[in-house]
């Protein structure tokens, strides 16, 4: 119970991720990573005295999060950003199955499988409900290809945390840091130069210690103290709550789509509970 509640409140800062992305996506990528990605380390800093760790401790991290959000933020450009939600949650189901791959003895059971697919019906449920509801259509875009890599490097960060050395949940403030000064170095080098508003400066600090920074520490502690593949499952309630935000943002209105996705994913999460 205690690992699912970190979890929860993870998920529901993540919710917010897409719509943030959404109001932001005038600054370039790197910049946009690199300044809340800082600002997300920000409450570690204090306890910077438990950022000794081994260097593949140290690279895993910023494969998670430097990776993970970089993709994610070039995917929101590039396709629309409702579907590009849908490939880009594709990590929980990734979470799930590839579970006795990266976790020894860690077995899959028909149960997980189940809860997974139920979950993954309900996402998408909710984003292609979403995309009927929208005024014309959009076909493939390039986009989808990093949403996809997104959703691979977050599953596969995730389980590889429990393969790694013991490590304090403070030292995902080094993780951040590091990889928001790597993507500041890379917006110097390969972007143009961008002018933030008072508004924009808001809402990066929202997203620095929301999504992009309290979550990440809710995330570990969930992952240290339970059941990988029952934590992937009730992660699905993540793309229920970005794809609601996302119409509200855009204007759309709710539908009965999202109804029937929310009785799926909560369905799916309890199912997952019940997979020992």
């Amino acid at each position: 119970m205690q690992a699912s509640l970190y979890a929860l409140g993870a998920i529901a800062l993540w919710a917010t991720l897409a719509a943030l992305s959404v109001s932001l996506t005038h600054i370039p990528p790197f910049l946009l990573t690199g300044i809340a990605l800082v600002i997300g380390s920000i409450p570690a800093w204090p306890q910077w005295r438990s950022w000794k760790l081994p260097p593949m401790t140290l690279a895993l991290g910023i494969y998670g999060l430097f990776g993970f959000h970089f993709l994610l933020f070039i995917a929101l450009r590039h396709a629309p950003p409702v579907e590009a939600n849908l490939v880009n949650y594709l990590w929980p189901l990734f979470m799930v199955v590839l579970a006795p791959l990266f976790l020894p003895g860690l077995h899959l059971r028909p149960v997980h499988l189940l809860a997974a697919l139920l979950g993954f019906a309900g996402a998408a449920v909710a984003i292609l409900g979403a995309r009927s509801g929208a005024a014309g259509g959009m076909g493939w875009a390039w986009g989808y290809v990093p949403a996809l890599g997104s959703a691979f490097i977050w599953a596969s960060y995730s389980l590889l945390t429990k393969r790694v050395l013991p490590f304090p949940t403070a030292a995902i403030g080094l993780f951040g840091l590091v990889s928001g000064v790597l993507s500041l170095l890379c917006h110097w080098a390969m972007e143009p130069a961008a002018s933030l508003s008072g508004r924009d400066w808001i809402l990066l600090a929202v997203m620095g210690l929301g999504p992009l920074g309290g979550a990440f520490f809710l995330w570990d502690k969930a992952l240290k103290l339970g059941d990988a593949r029952q934590i992937g499952i009730l992660s699905y309630l993540t793309p229920l709550g970005s794809t609601a935000l996302l119409m509200l943002v855009s204007g759309r209105a709710l539908t009965w789509s999202i109804a029937l996705a929310a009785v799926m994913i909560i369905g799916a999460a309890v199912l997952g509970t019940r997979g020992k």
